[in-house]
């Protein structure tokens, strides 16, 4: 018996609240790693790691966020909690090897492509090991060129994503790209959901399936978002990560003369005087000096 799958029962709530969760993630995850690569300092595995359990972290909330307007009309919808964990788990180490492979070997196009790749494959692994870990009575099958379009989406997504961590600058620059991100990564979610399709193996009541669901996975994405807005705040708290590298901030460059080495010769322009002419540094420099200024005053 084919099933009525609904994705959005809950109307346009869970869409918006899940981009929602998706652009904190990713822009949480893009600040961390920009400033692990314009700082390097002692803790830039710490602001990788960082960076990598945010936008992990941020679309997995967002997946099963989405996955509360998901539901089957003639069956109940559960989740085998181990495996929902363990798509967590996978989304965080894949994201967080790609994020330092850019981290440590440069932004160049090969780890930028690299990295976004393995990046892509762990939101397309994540989705679908969640996927997974759907309960009802009966079977999900997928329509393999549109679950194909998915990966592709979320490669891409990832790729842009790094590269934005390594070209955007400035506050808005890097919310746009969050923003971007947001709507990736909801657009690869939505994408797989279309390719899916539930053969129940019977006819049975689903009453109240909508609010199962919500009361199974709402607990579950509780210590999640906690850590996102924990995350939010120790951004907050750290103006770097916020704005960036002001340019008032900037160390300023370092003279290229050294103490005790003469300072080359000056060529006067036309018109300056010629005992204007700087003298080298050593014995004597400074009653030489004063004598040039004496008589500077008489021209």
């Amino acid at each position: 018996m084919q099933g009525t799958v609904d994705g959005f029962s809950y109307g346009i709530v869970t869409p918006v609240a899940a981009f929602l969760m998706a652009c904190l993630g990713g822009a949480l995850g893009l600040r961390c790693t920009t400033r692990s690569l314009r700082h390097r300092d002692s803790f830039k595995a710490g602001w990788l790691a960082l960076g990598s359990t945010s936008i992990g972290t941020g679309i997995w909330t967002m997946h099963f966020i989405a996955m509360m307007g998901f539901t089957v009309e003639q069956a109940p919808v559960d989740y085998d909690r181990p495996i929902t964990f363990a798509s967590l788990a996978v989304a965080v180490v894949m994201v967080g090897i790609g994020i330092f492979i850019v981290g440590y070997r440069g932004a160049t196009a090969l780890t930028l492509v690299t990295g976004g790749t393995i990046t892509g494959l762990g939101v397309a692994t994540m989705h679908y090991l969640g996927m997974a870990g759907m309960r009802l009575p009966g079977r999900i099958e997928y329509d393999t060129l549109t679950v194909a379009f998915s990966v592709v989406i979320a490669v891409v997504a990832a790729t842009t994503a790094l590269w934005a961590a390594v070209s955007v600058h400035g506050f808005l620059a890097s919310l746009g790209a969050s923003l971007v991100m947001g709507v990736a990564v909801s657009g690869m979610h939505y994408t797989a959901m279309a390719a899916v399709s539930v053969h129940l193996h019977g006819a049975r009541p689903a009453t109240g399936t909508a609010a199962t669901a919500s009361s199974l996975l709402l607990p579950m994405l509780v210590g999640p978002a906690v850590f996102l807005i924990l995350a939010a705040v120790v951004v907050m708290f750290d103006p770097l990560l916020v704005m960036g590298d002001p340019d008032w901030q900037r160390t300023p460059a370092r003279s290229p003369y050294r103490p005790g080495v003469p300072a080359p010769r000056h060529v006067p322009s036309y018109g300056e005087p010629a005992n204007w002419t700087a003298r080298p540094a050593g014995r004597g420099s400074r009653r030489a000096a004063s004598r040039a200024g004496h008589r500077s005053q008489d021209w």
